[in-house]
């Protein structure tokens, strides 16, 4: 979101298969939901995904192309028609939408609140849910596992980070520790490793790394909502 707005969807400078249901299977409020948030000045534009899951529950992602923010997962989806909310994972602010829906207009509107801040928010539902399964891990090279440290600057805060990655029997997993906001730990969705190029993806704070491992170390790209920073990761002290 741009500075003079006081709400902030990122964790920015914080630490910072599924497919499209058929009309058939659809039900309220599935579907590929396209609005904005009125924030003041102006109006943020937002995506919305919903969908039933197999078990009776409800997934859901949204997107926000000013923030450079695509297919982050909503959490705590409650639907009890016409009342529908959901909650984001990550960012400040506990995150909240509260809206009704509406069969007649085929619109889902309401209330987003952020750090005590409420904001009217307006959807149109423009076709079926379409989420996409997260890309899959593949195992890294046993130079790559391990820990690793290494630090953002953010604005000229530096913000130390722990990043941890080990093998299971058929892909790697991982966990990125921000050690100055208390060593909140991140879970890392996916990790590819090809040739000598790391890539890994947090969903939760809509951030990703791209980064090569050469002499010891790995020098690469910390890519969060609108913004990219140098990030370099050097073995761990024992």
């Amino acid at each position: 979101m741009r500075k003079h707005t006081r709400l902030r969807l990122a964790w920015l400078p914080a630490i910072v298969a599924f497919g499209a249901l058929t009309a058939a299977q659809s039900q309220p409020p599935e579907g590929h939901w396209v609005g904005a948030i009125q924030v003041p000045r102006e109006a943020l534009d937002i995506v919305i995904d919903l969908a039933p899951t197999a078990d009776g529950k409800w997934q859901g992602t949204i997107s926000i192309p000013s923030q450079n923010i695509k297919s982050l997962p909503l959490a705590n989806i409650t639907v009890a028609l016409p009342a529908v909310s959901f909650d984001l994972k990550g960012p400040p602010g506990d995150p909240h939408f509260k809206g009704t829906y509406s069969k007649e207009t085929a619109a889902l509107s309401g209330d987003y609140t952020q750090a005590g801040a409420t904001l009217p928010f307006s959807l149109t539902r423009k076709g079926e849910a379409a989420i996409a399964a997260p890309p899959k891990s593949t195992v890294v090279t046993k130079e790559l596992e391990g820990s690793w440290e290494g630090a953002l600057n953010v604005d000229g805060t530096t913000l130390r980070l722990v990043l941890k990655l080990a093998n299971q029997s058929d892909a790697a997993t991982g966990l990125l520790v921000s050690v100055d906001q208390g060593g909140v730990e991140l879970p890392i969705d996916t990790i590819t490793q090809n040739g000598s190029t790391l890539r890994f993806l947090v969903r939760s704070v809509a951030g990703s790394y791209e980064g090569e491992l050469k002499d010891g170390q790995i020098g690469g790209t910390w890519t969060q909502g609108p913004r990219s920073f140098p990030l370099v990761f050097k073995p761990a002290s024992k």
